[in-house]
């Protein structure tokens, strides 16, 4: 996919940082907590902060 907005990176970074070891490389699990931990009504938005915060762990993951 192409470039995010800032406002789902913005959320993302945000609930990485209040809730970062709630997080894991899985998607499904993501968006489950993402659901919880948020009021976030939208579906799309939602999986969108979930698929961000599922990248960047992944990605932090490869680096180590």
């Amino acid at each position: 996919m192409g470039i995010k907005p800032s406002y789902i990176k913005s959320m993302g970074v945000a609930l990485m940082e209040q809730h970062g070891a709630s997080f894991n490389n899985s998607f499904d699990d993501n968006k489950r907590v993402v659901s919880e931990i948020t009021t976030i009504e939208s579906k799309s938005i939602r999986n969108r902060v979930a698929g961000f915060i599922t990248r960047k762990v992944n990605t932090h993951n490869r680096r180590r």
